[in-house]
């Protein structure tokens, strides 16, 4: 069963994250605002609200046409829907952001930690064609270009630099995470504007909590070898049978740190995917019968 904007507003007030956790002084406060202004509910980020020259929104599955498991809002190609259908949410999503649909950048993401910059040549035109390959991480400082990017448990990193006024978005599953696709994107910032690591916001955004997320000792011993051993503890516990639960917003958290982040500058969402699959679309609680959720961010026309 599919629940509504009223369940969808619930769980998005009732958003706790433990005092236990490493992000907890920075992620306290809900960060999670629902837009309803339109027939496609979205998920805002207070962080973001302070800009006016930033627009961004994250998707839900309500507001859309698709049917069956991937009802309403599939906002994914590849998952066996029709592509009128994906289109026609594509377009209802831009209506409700304020942006041209044309403008869309999509990539075809792979759980790489590529990260490119793009510019107006990459917009997805009138019939919404993915221009980049084997990309999973974006940058621009182009007005009206809106960076979109697709999610289901894997972590949404959206960020911004207020003083040369560019954004980013990067797609970051456990593979992306180890692989530092954080750390290299707020690097390609670096290069391409100039930007500085302790001027830039970045909002970890809704993906799978740390209590949903089982691995195994494999994707660990990945972990292991990517940070540093005094940010295990916040970043992993073992269970049973050499199963572990992995948190990657504090694996984010502490590699946003390493890039040289404020801590006062990153923010957890705090919103779980799997937790709440009646209103955003999680891999994990579906088994795999899903549509994609994605991540909208843009600078204002």
């Amino acid at each position: 069963m599919l629940y509504g904007i009223n369940e969808l507003k619930r769980l998005v007030n009732g958003i706790k994250i433990s005092a236990d956790k490493c992000y907890y002084k920075t992620g306290n406060k809900n960060i999670c605002i629902v837009d309803d202004t339109d027939e496609v509910p979205l998920i805002r980020f207070t962080p973001f609200e302070q800009y006016d020259w930033i627009n961004m929104a994250f998707s839900t599955r309500l507001g859309g046409v698709s049917k069956g498991h991937l009802s309403s809002l599939n906002l994914g190609f590849d998952r066996g829907d029709k592509r009128e259908n994906v289109c026609e949410n594509y377009r209802r999503v831009c209506k409700a952001i304020n942006g041209n649909y044309k403008n869309l950048v999509l990539s075809d993401q792979v759980h790489s930690t590529e990260v490119k910059y793009v510019d107006s040549s990459f917009a997805a035109g009138e019939n919404l064609e993915k221009k980049l390959q084997c990309t999973d991480g974006m940058i621009t400082n182009i007005h009206g270009l809106i960076l979109a990017t697709s999610y289901a448990d894997c972590v949404p990193l959206f960020f911004a630099d207020p003083v040369h006024k560019a954004v980013g978005s990067s797609h970051s599953g456990w593979r992306g995470t180890v692989g530092f696709i954080g750390d290299k994107t707020v690097k390609k910032m670096k290069s391409q504007f100039g930007s500085r690591p302790e001027d830039i916001v970045c909002v970890i955004g809704p993906s799978i909590c740390q209590e949903c997320y089982e691995v195994s000792e494999d994707v660990i011993e990945e972990i292991k070898k990517a940070y540093p051993e005094n940010t295990w503890d916040d970043i992993f516990y073992y269970k049973m049978n050499k199963k572990y639960q992995l948190d990657l917003w504090a694996a984010n958290y502490h590699q946003l740190i390493l890039a040289g982040l404020k801590k006062e500058n990153i923010y957890v969402s705090g919103f779980c995917t799997c937790c709440s699959s009646m209103v955003l679309f999680s891999h994990r609680a579906s088994g795999g019968k899903r549509g994609n959720l994605n991540g909208f961010i843009a600078i204002s026309e």
